[in-house]
């Protein structure tokens, strides 16, 4: 029996009555979600505030906080005058030279630590895909260690190897590599399982080994998705190196620590740009770079 217009027309009806149905308990259960966290973040809390004719007052705490906000920052904005810019700027970045040796530690510290994490996640990104993993309990514990790396925070990595270790770069470097290596195995993995396994079956029967199999069947699809993430990781990579030092673990931190801790407002702003500054130049470099490479992967 055909199947004719007057048939459609009930399904298509139907199928839209149940796309609707859909769309409003899926948008309810988010509304609802997003209610109770804000409740329980204190969004809606009230608190006192005091005018300014000195009586006390209930407000929104948020609409009280923002102002408090703008008073904060325009703390940390230094004077520049026009007939004097020169100097006011020597005195905002009184500090360069030391600023200068810690940024270029900080970068350093995010270079190696994108390093390590590059090599440990590449290495478990082909046990944790599931279309190349040799075992299912070789499948499980790369997962799972994967997930303990970018799970715990790197503040708090930091913390464990400045106890182990003792205060310097040598620390922070390991607390980002270990984050690093979880989530670019982790990025990674995902791509291995979208590959063509054409290649590695073809490696495989003509007697490679497993080792074979990744290296000469998968990683070469893979190349243009390993540089990507890494690139994107080496820029996490630099901001996060510059916070986990105001716990000892080297860097520019430290300095973000001695300003806040001392009040230093315009210290703040100056190592603040300088930060922006330099991941600005490498989301720069590493575009540049990453086209680059593309092309070449194309041309060739």
């Amino acid at each position: 029996m055909a199947y004719t217009t007057a048939d459609f027309n009930p399904d298509f009806a139907l199928h839209r009555r149940r796309q609707r149905l859909s769309f409003w308990i899926v948008a309810l259960v988010l509304a609802a979600l997003t209610w109770a966290t804000a409740e329980l973040s204190g969004f809606f809390r009230v608190t006192q505030v005091t005018l300014a004719d000195g009586s006390r007052a209930e407000a929104w705490v948020l609409a009280a906080g923002l102002p408090r906000l703008g008073e904060y920052l325009e703390k940390t904005l230094p004077v520049l005058r026009a007939e004097s810019l020169g100097s006011d700027f020597a005195e905002w970045f009184w500090r360069w030279k030391i600023w200068a040796w810690l940024l270029l530690e900080t970068v350093l510290i995010g270079f190696l630590a994108t390093v390590f994490g590059v090599i440990g996640g590449l290495i478990l990104s082909f046990p944790a895909a599931r279309n190349l993993s040799p075992s299912p309990v070789i499948l499980w514990l790369t997962r799972r260690v994967l997930e303990i790396s970018r799970t715990v925070p790197e503040l708090v990595f930091a913390l464990i190897f400045v106890f182990s270790f003792g205060v310097g770069p040598m620390a922070g470097v390991l607390a980002i590599a270990i984050h690093s290596m979880g989530s670019l195995g982790k990025l990674y993995s995902e791509a291995n399982e979208n590959i063509d396994m054409r290649p590695v079956e073809g490696v495989k029967s003509a007697g490679g080994s497993w080792a074979d199999q990744m290296r000469w069947g998968a990683l070469p699809q893979v190349i243009p998705n390993i540089i990507s993430y890494t690139l994107l990781r080496f820029e996490i990579n630099v901001r996060s190196s510059s916070i986990i030092g105001y716990v000892g673990a080297g860097g520019l931190g430290q300095e973000l620590r001695t300003a806040i801790s001392l009040q230093e407002y315009t210290d703040l702003s100056a190592l603040f740009l300088i930060i922006l500054v330099t991941v600005m130049v490498i989301d720069w470099l590493s575009e540049k770079l990453r086209h680059r490479i593309i092309g070449m992967e194309k041309t060739a």
